[in-house]
């Protein structure tokens, strides 16, 4: 039995070992207390506030949470905002349960005026200077991956020239995250509903710039729930720019809840994913559809149902 589940197994005997004398009685097996969950075959990451209503505010609690749940990931697009000593807690708690640390947002993303596209030296500058202090967040909470998105498009410049900008950006960036092992991963949004006038919007351009900066820091994270708007056809998708995908996130469509609440076969997204050893994290980077904790266990009961593959 690994620690995750004797650490689950242990918190489900004690509570046993607090109760009547009757159950005492019922012999050493009931001791025990019932199997915890097991852990998914794909590495979900819940993230802070999912689990609220079960768990209370506390994220180290939120994260005990989820690793009795047997979830094997975390992701928290605000990490980088938090004070050191919380993050310092967090990275603590993860540890303690054997939860991977998953995403963090590195930069500050402008989602009216352009900025990465158009080569101007200001916002580069300040975009790298976020990197670095990226890696100094990703050492304490350790993290391998951290999210960018470059942001609006320039209406006023060509593709062509937006790209090479951007391109130019992100060798520098990688540059920086190289000697640490760290990878950005490239956010395509959809710009049809959530993110209107974004630059990058579709796997294939994504993918594109992931071969133009030609480096193992710069990858792909392939969100299913923007790509199921963008541009649908995701299992295909996927398998082209596989070589440049490093994270996957996901969300029903419509709607951005938990698998089983719109139209996306969450099954046989997770099945191809297994099938072809994806060992990295799958973030769980939408809402939940009901309120309180009966929302909450929805939540857990809908990737019990779509995770039924596998050995």
């Amino acid at each position: 039995m690994d620690r995750r589940h004797f650490l689950r197994r242990s918190a489900l005997a004690g509570g046993t070992l607090l109760g009547t004398a009757g159950a005492v009685e019922a012999g050493a097996a009931s001791l025990a207390g019932p199997e915890p969950p097991p852990d998914f075959h794909l590495h979900y990451a819940p993230h802070l506030g999912m689990f609220e209503d079960h768990a209370g505010g506390d994220p180290v609690d939120q994260i005990a949470f989820m690793a009795e749940q047997g979830f094997t990931a975390f992701e928290d697009n605000g990490m980088k905002g938090r004070s050191q000593s919380e993050q310092a807690r967090i990275a603590d708690a993860l540890r303690e349960h054997d939860v991977q640390m998953g995403v963090f947002v590195a930069h500050s993303i402008s989602w009216g005026e352009p900025t990465l596209v158009t080569g101007e030296e200001g916002p580069r500058q300040q975009f790298l200077d976020e990197i670095r202090e990226s890696v100094e967040v990703a050492d304490r909470v350790d993290a391998t991956w951290m999210t960018v998105v470059p942001g609006a498009r320039d209406l006023r410049l060509d593709p062509g020239f937006q790209r090479a900008n951007l391109v130019e950006t992100l060798r520098e960036a990688a540059a920086i995250l190289e000697p640490h092992d760290l990878v950005m991963v490239l956010e395509p949004l959809n710009n049809r509903h959530d993110h209107p006038n974004q630059f990058l919007t579709h796997t294939a351009q994504a993918y594109e710039i992931c071969r133009a900066v030609d480096s193992p820091s710069c990858k792909i994270l392939y969100d299913v729930y923007h790509q199921q708007i963008t541009e649908g056809n995701l299992i295909p998708n996927a398998d082209a720019a596989w070589e440049e995908i490093a994270y996957v996130q996901v969300g029903d469509n419509p709607g951005r809840n938990e698998p089983t609440t719109g139209e996306i076969n969450f099954r046989n997204v997770f099945r191809h994913l297994h099938d072809k050893g994806y060992d990295g994290v799958v973030g769980m980077e939408h809402g939940v559809s009901g309120g309180g904790k009966a929302g909450e266990k929805a939540v857990i009961e809908a990737y019990r149902t779509v995770d039924t593959f596998g050995a």
